[in-house]
């Protein structure tokens, strides 16, 4: 079946009171979207909305074939697009709202289903927290963001595929604990430091150790997050109180998974992560939160801080769910699909494996048809 690409976009007004680079001075946001339809379809009873924190995904082989397959895919970039630096939750949450109301109003659609692809599901979970229970009106920064008052329409439906529990909770998990002074990175605690040569504890790691590593991972992101709330103080005390400061952290794929199987097993390639080789990756220019600000890291990095934590978040949502697991992932592991199933409060929740099936499909893409037919399976059962 051939498809058309539809790019489009709209600008909306963000009502949050801090304004940002990327709304200019008005507060005004441009939101860039892409339509991904059957020629010949111009009008559908639903879209799969798909969006990303910093977006980039309109050509994922699994968004394409969904196309291919007959479904209409609606894939929303936020204004952070291709740049999370500044990257504030709340406000992709606002973004994704914006995008759901006008396609509705543009081309029609009765129902939206969100489709959450890695990082991707923690942000539809998310909304739909907050569109079903609307509770929040601050960052964890303390800035007045009203998603009460935002109008979020609820999504039909909610499926992770291929998703992580948040950008935090990630971020943690990779986080190398044998950094022992953000000031001077370099200087790692040798039992701690896995990558090392040197370092006494290596795979297959003991369960004690992994305690103990996990533990340390935790401590250091709260002691970044001590450190983004000092500069926020620091920065409202001063002549420009709402300005914002930025900072480094290094060491941010340090996980025991990619070097000993035998954590979270699955039918992942082994000693990698879907950036390549971790040791490189960890002090790499490529990695999580390597540039970011003190606002930015509450929302979306901080363990203890951030709003969107997709265990919380999914267990308020009553949405139909999917959650979709590809066994060979090298980014989002078993474990995360498996506690986000258990954590969904949603009566009416599937599970379902895509054996052999890697984060972006790239190995095997002739599995393809197989997650289309699990995602458009579901959805036909329920009339969406």
């Amino acid at each position: 079946m051939t498809i058309v690409r539809e790019p489009y976009g709209f600008i909306y007004k963000d009502p949050s009171p801090l304004k940002e680079t990327y709304g200019g001075p008005t507060g005004r946001v441009f939101i860039e979207c892409m339509r991904i339809r059957p020629e010949g379809s111009e009008r559908a009873q639903t879209a799969i909305v798909f969006s990303h924190p910093i977006g980039g995904g309109a050509f994922l082989p699994l968004v394409s074939a969904l196309a291919h397959a007959g479904s209409h895919v609606i894939y929303v970039n936020p204004r952070y697009r291709g740049n999370d630096t500044a990257l504030i939750m709340e406000k992709c949450v606002l973004d994704l709202g914006a995008a759901i109301a006008d396609c509705k109003r543009r081309f029609g659609y009765e129902k939206v289903v969100l489709g959450g692809w890695s990082g991707g599901g923690s942000l539809s979970l998310f909304y739909q927290d907050q569109a079903e229970h609307p509770t929040i009106t601050h960052t964890p920064a303390g800035d007045a963001v009203d998603l009460v008052n935002a109008g979020l329409q609820p999504a039909d439906g909610v499926m992770l595929l291929a998703a992580h529990i948040s950008r935090a909770v990630t971020m943690t998990e990779w986080l190398d604990p044998s950094v022992m002074d953000e000031d001077r990175p370099f200087e790692r605690d040798i039992e701690l430091d896995i990558h090392h040569p040197d370092c006494p504890n290596q795979a297959p790691f003991t369960p004690e150790f992994v305690a103990r590593f996990r533990a340390a991972q935790i401590a250091r992101n709260d002691r970044i997050t001590e450190r983004a709330r000092a500069m926020l103080a620091e920065i409202r005390a001063s002549r420009v109180p709402d300005g914002e400061r930025c900072f480094t952290v290094q060491g941010t794929m340090c996980d025991v998974r990619w070097l000993d199987p035998a954590q979270d097993p699955s039918d992942r390639e082994p000693y990698t992560c879907y950036l390549g080789d971790p040791r490189i990756v960890n002090d790499g220019p490529v990695g999580l939160a390597r540039f970011t600000t003190a606002r930015s890291w509450l929302s979306q990095w901080s363990h203890s801080a951030s709003n969107a934590n997709g265990l919380t978040n999914g267990a308020r949502i009553s949405a139909p769910s999917l959650v979709l697991n590809n066994t060979a992932d090298l980014a989002c592991t078993p474990s995360h699909a498996h506690r986000l199933f258990a954590a969904l409060g949603s009566s009416d929740k599937t599970y379902r494996d895509v054996v052999g099936a890697d984060h972006y499909y790239t190995s095997r893409p002739d599995l393809l048809p197989e997650a289309v037919g699990i995602v458009r399976g579901w959805m036909a059962e329920r009339g969406l």
